[in-house]
């Protein structure tokens, strides 16, 4: 098998929530998620509204970007936009912020890959210049 450095398809941003902070943080690599302003906590994906509150008292807050592995798995089976990218290990990981986000795991092992194990975020290239969090072993 061939070494390709292949990027992945660029997210639609904007569809139902204004997404736009998150991905002018991204450009500069900085990992900003919603955080609800009644409780403090931090949520991801991105909603209209609070999931503790049902409010729209919401704000985009910097991520300190660290966390650790909570389950994980190896994508073997090609599928649309993964040329090159195969096997993919992907993973949940619990921020240490106390939020999950389904994340690729990238610049490491995958037989390094373990529950628990810590993890930083890396960031993985889009195809259209964009970058998308990703993380890697720490």
């Amino acid at each position: 098998m061939s070494e390709t450095t292949a990027t992945r398809p660029a997210p639609k941003p904007n569809v139902y929530v204004d997404t736009s902070p998150f991905w002018e943080a991204a450009a500069r690599k900085e990992l900003v998620l919603q955080q609800c302003q009644d409780t403090g906590r931090f949520q991801h994906y991105p909603r209209p509204v609070s999931l503790y509150t049902g409010s729209r008292n919401l704000a985009w807050k910097p991520v300190s970007g660290r966390g650790t592995i909570y389950t994980h798995t190896t994508v073997r089976i090609p599928g649309p936009g993964m040329e090159g990218r195969i096997p993919l290990p992907v993973a949940t990981v619990e921020l240490d912020e106390g939020v999950r986000m389904i994340v690729n795991i990238v610049e490491s092992d995958p037989e390094a890959i373990k529950v628990g194990a810590r993890v930083e975020v890396a960031w993985d290239p889009l195809e259209d210049g964009n970058f998308y969090p990703a993380f890697k072993l720490v």
